[in-house]
């Protein structure tokens, strides 16, 4: 067995109720869907999918391959992949993920945003024949098989329905591993699935999930030998992990990238000028310095608003911030007095006080707007005590000032990255920002059948936030980790998960 470190999941484990990473790692080893991200290069190829097709972008049909099963003996069918998307789409099962069957047509009538749904399936999800069903959406969106790697979009056994209760005590899946058993704040422990269908079997005979409130425990335990695998190099372990780990150290770019937002709903912020002051707060922060010092290279310099893991095909662009993401005091403080000086005359950045060491960084930033500005009140930290409040707040456009913020990818697509935190009214854009012409290049993007054009779309769009700067790009995060010499072939995928079905023990 691997044993490897790991957190209680938020919430129970249905596919359309997880959104954070500890959660995820478990549906990840349970579950495969139509498509599946392929750890290294982050293509979605299709999985359980024979076929996803469509002549207009909006109307497509999915053909299943045979001979897939649930781990309880279950055939893997058309009506398991929409009974399980009606389930999570439905306002009354409350599914944290239900937004992301939002582009599928009838999701206003389960989901309104106001009283109680009229219908109880999607209008848009037809079961054809065992191996067939038909999906229409309310739009074009040319690129929408490439999400359906995301977890939400996992089949669900007819189990699942019929007592809901033992399935949610122990969850069951089509995947390389069954859940053997979980101890809420101990472990799971999950098993090789034998009767698995995929060619992605597991290669251990299974996988102890340990759970650690402590990264620096966990990663005491991997030098004592009590742990294969710590996926979460502590800060504070990070100057001597070299030396402890040798090449068993794993440092590399992921789907995720950390910015500053701001409250365009403040008018102070979004008024003629302030452009400016946020380019000229971009030009005073030393992104080198700071990914360097604080963060020991685990953290790489922004250069436009999503991540490197999505290469040049897939959207990533090393020029698309430009001079606004490259540092010169001279160049800062001239912007910001163009552009009226900072709101106030001082910049808070709030962050969350209980995890992830956000103090360091805020206060390097801040120190580093304060010395290009000349002015050692211009950028102070705001601690807010707990995750929890922080995100109510700033959820809430309770937050004035700017804020740290940032984005782990859902799927790897260049539209993940900009709609859902910038075009108006989408779920994740918390500041409020609103631009026409961003919002138009959105929508073209999405009707575009050809992808490359729908990539050159979404980077035109992507050229208005570097002129507008409605968050702050700082830098992209790496997965860092650290395993045993009981173990090899260990990675991590761009989603900074490990690929623990590949994890051999030696």
């Amino acid at each position: 067995m691997v044993g490897s470190s790991w957190g209680d999941p938020q919430n129970p484990l249905e596919p359309a109720n997880t959104n954070e990473v500890q959660g995820g790692k478990v549906l990840d080893m349970v579950f495969r869907g139509l498509k599946r991200y392929d750890p290294k290069t982050g293509e979605a190829k299709d999985m359980i999918a024979e076929s996803i097709e469509s002549e207009d972008s909006q109307n497509f049909t999915v053909k299943l391959k045979d001979g897939w099963k649930f781990s309880n003996g279950e055939d893997v069918t058309a009506k398991s992949f929409v009974d399980a998307w009606n389930y999570g789409a439905h306002l009354k099962n409350n599914q944290k993920n239900a937004y992301f069957f939002g582009y599928i047509e009838g999701y206003d009538k389960v989901h309104p945003e106001k009283g109680d749904a009229t219908a109880e399936t999607l209008s848009g999800l037809k079961v054809v024949d065992p191996k067939t069903f038909t999906v229409k959406l309310t739009q074009k969106f040319s690129t929408w098989p490439e999400t359906l790697g995301y977890p939400s979009f996992a089949p669900l056994p007819k189990a699942f329905f019929d007592d809901h209760a033992a399935w949610l005590s122990k969850p069951v899946g089509n995947g390389p591993y069954t859940i053997k058993s979980y101890q809420k704040g101990s472990k799971m422990e999950l098993r090789k699935w034998d009767g698995y269908k995929g060619d992605d079997k597991a290669e251990n005979g299974g996988v102890d999930l340990k759970v650690y409130t402590d990264n620096n425990t966990a990663y005491t335990d991997l030098m004592a030998g009590n742990l294969d695998l710590v996926d979460d190099v502590p800060a504070s372990q990070l100057k001597n992990v070299k030396s402890d780990l040798g090449d068993r150290y794993i440092n590399t770019p992921a789907g995720i990238i950390q910015t500053l937002a701001f409250p365009f709903y403040d008018k102070k912020w979004d008024k003629a000028g302030a452009e400016k002051v946020r380019q000229g707060l971009s030009r005073a922060i030393n992104r080198e310095q700071i990914t360097d010092t604080i963060f020991q290279k685990t953290r790489t310099p922004a250069k436009d608003w999503t991540s490197p893991v999505l290469g040049e095909d897939g959207g990533y662009s090393d020029s698309a911030c430009g001079e606004w993401c490259e540092y010169d005091a001279a160049e800062a403080k001239k912007l910001v007095e163009e552009g009226g000086g900072i709101p106030g005359g001082t910049l808070k950045i709030s962050y969350n006080a209980d995890t992830g060491s956000h103090k360091e960084w805020v206060d390097a930033v801040c120190n580093s707007i304060n010395r290009a500005l000349g002015n050692d009140k211009a950028c102070v930290g705001n601690p807010i005590g707990t995750f929890a409040d922080f995100r109510s707040q700033a959820s809430q456009q309770k937050l004035d000032g700017a804020w740290r913020a940032g984005w782990q990818m859902d799927y790897p697509l260049i539209q993940n990255f900009l709609e859902p935190n910038y075009y108006t009214d989408a779920s994740s854009n918390d500041g409020k920002y609103s631009d026409k012409d961003f919002d138009k290049l959105i929508n073209e993007a999405n009707g575009e059948t050809d992808a490359a054009k729908a990539v050159t779309k979404f980077q035109d769009a992507e050229k208005i936030l570097a002129k507008d700067m409605p968050a702050i790009p700082l830098w992209y995060q790496n997965g860092s980790a650290g395993y045993s010499d009981r173990v090899s072939d260990v990675a991590l995928n761009q989603f900074s998960v490990p690929v623990y079905e590949e994890i051999k023990v030696n």
